[in-house]
């Protein structure tokens, strides 16, 4: 680990952390009250020994290879709290490698609760308010953290370091949860800010500090014309779509525009890895007049791909 500045917090310090996930729910709020609190860079997780490259990067016929994820840990005093911060979700020993890292920069700053966040998707519209649920180690832990009025969350799983993060710190005797907020299924390969400002509001109780957010809103707000769009044009066209489809038109109308949204972003999600899928992706967008809203997405499908030989 790099050190670039030795510092000494005047209280147990809360340590907030965050890794890319679902709709980014958790970075995009982690990095949100970084930038409001005006946090300092102290340490970095060199992660070269982790970093694996599986293809390489091609811009105007020069091939490079992709730049390595970055890991970074930043300060506040006012409130002291540590918010750790990483590009790249890596897997196995790797992954454990890393937390019990972060885990040793915990200990020795005394930090004594860390809270990483993700997303819950949820068969939702994007209209539907977003709601908090938690995970944590214990129960009078998480009676503690309902009382700022979120909810505990029912028998499932989190994927990834956020998640991974709870049980490893609880072996080495420190509090730890995840707040979650809840999205649409659907749209869990696109950012979802909405999500992201209801776990905004819950580390600023924790906190007790005045974050700022208008700005965030106004992301949520335009997220929301997007997806406004989207599902607005599918609701114009599902009476006549319906008597062709038998899957759909055994759908109740308030369901269809879910239904759709989830079928686009699977063939989405398999397109990422089999170019020859991106037909198929484009005669679905075709068919719900709803290529012109996915466009720019569709091209970045084949932004790192090399060009043909001459």
């Amino acid at each position: 680990m790099k050190l670039f500045e030795a510092i000494s917090f005047p209280a147990p310090p809360i340590m907030l952390a965050a890794w890319p996930g679902m709709g980014n729910v958790g970075l995009i709020a982690t990095d949100y009250l970084r930038k409001n609190l005006n946090a300092k860079v102290f340490a970095e997780i060199d992660m070269s020994p982790f970093f694996i490259p599986d293809s390489i990067i091609v811009k105007d016929g020069i091939a490079q290879l992709p730049e390595i994820p970055s890991s970074i840990f930043h300060y506040s005093f006012n409130p002291n709290v540590i918010i750790f911060e990483s590009n790249a979700q890596i897997g196995g020993r790797d992954g454990i490698a890393i937390i019990k890292t972060i885990l040793d920069v915990a200990k020795q700053m005394k930090v004594n609760h860390i809270y990483t966040s993700a997303a819950l998707v949820q068969p939702m519209t994007y209209q539907s308010a977003s709601q908090v649920l938690v995970a944590c180690g214990n129960p009078a832990h998480l009676d503690t953290l309902t009382g700022y009025g979120v909810v505990p969350m029912p028998d499932g799983y989190i994927a990834g370091l956020n998640g991974l993060l709870l049980g490893v710190a609880a072996s080495h005797g420190i509090e730890s949860a995840c707040f979650l907020g809840t999205m649409p299924s659907y749209a869990s390969n696109m950012l979802y800010p909405k999500a992201s400002l209801e776990i905004v509001k819950t580390f600023r109780k924790i906190l007790s500090a005045p974050i700022d957010l208008t700005e965030m809103e106004a992301n949520v707000a335009e997220t929301g014309q997007q997806l406004a769009a989207i599902e607005e044009r599918i609701r114009q066209i599902f009476p006549s779509s319906a008597e062709s489809d038998e899957e759909i038109s055994g759908l109740e109308e308030e369901k269809v525009p879910h239904y759709i949204m989830e079928r686009i972003e699977k063939l989405f999600e398999k397109a990422k890895f089999d170019r020859a899928l991106a037909n198929d992706l484009k005669q679905e967008l075709d068919r719900w007049n709803l290529f012109e809203l996915y466009e720019d997405r569709f091209l970045d499908l084949f932004e790192d791909d090399e060009k043909p030989d001459r």
